[in-house]
């Protein structure tokens, strides 16, 4: 089942997201929908609190990146099959030299910045089966970890941006949390007006 995005001004997305217990209820009929919204919007990634739940889960496919030729061969392959749900992850360590990339969110339709982040990324998490695994990523497979970790630390990329930046978009961040915006899919506003 596809769910209606939640966008910018809603107050889960400020939330630190709540630990997933194995038995929660009906977990795997909600990533499952979690998936389904994923592709449904085109993304890359999506984190539970961007479909109004706060809890530590997202997903990501990055394979749409893998068409990318400025990218190394290797960076290509590795993003061509990464595929991933990410339960209860932890973000060990962050390294390498610091990197800027135009980032969107789903949340936040209609706006891209670059934004500077580490190269590298070693994370802790479990799988779909409760499996836990460390692995390490770089380049934009770690962007992508980066960004949807935010998520469920209540931290939108938008928040990185400077100062300055941010005076520059608080109209258009304003008219998207009244629905004041075009989006291809499904979005739950948090200020729009019903009747409408």
């Amino acid at each position: 089942m596809i769910l209606p995005v939640v966008a910018y001004g809603d107050p889960v997305l400020k939330k630190v997201a709540k630990q997933i217990p194995e038995d929660y209820p009906n977990f795997s009929v909600f990533l499952e929908n979690m998936w389904e919204t994923m592709y449904n919007a085109h993304g890359v990634g999506l984190a539970a609190p961007q479909v109004g739940r706060s809890i530590r889960l997202f997903v990501i496919d990055a394979s749409p990146f893998a068409a990318d030729e400025d990218l190394s061969v290797e960076e290509q392959e590795q993003l061509k099959s990464f595929k991933k749900a990410f339960i209860n992850p932890t973000i060990l360590e962050e390294t390498g030299k610091e990197w800027a990339f135009n980032e969107g969110c789903l949340s936040i339709p209609d706006v891209r910045e670059d934004v500077v982040r580490k190269e590298t990324v070693k994370i802790q998490y479990f799988d779909e089966d409760f499996n836990e695994k460390v692995e390490t990523y770089s380049g934009l497979a770690a962007r992508v970890i980066q960004h949807e970790y935010d998520h469920i630390e209540g931290v939108l990329f938008t928040d990185k941006l400077s100062s300055l930046k941010k005076r520059l978009l608080k109209g258009k961040l304003a008219n998207i949390s009244k629905g004041k915006v075009f989006s291809e899919y499904r979005m739950r506003y948090p200020l729009a007006k019903k009747g409408r």
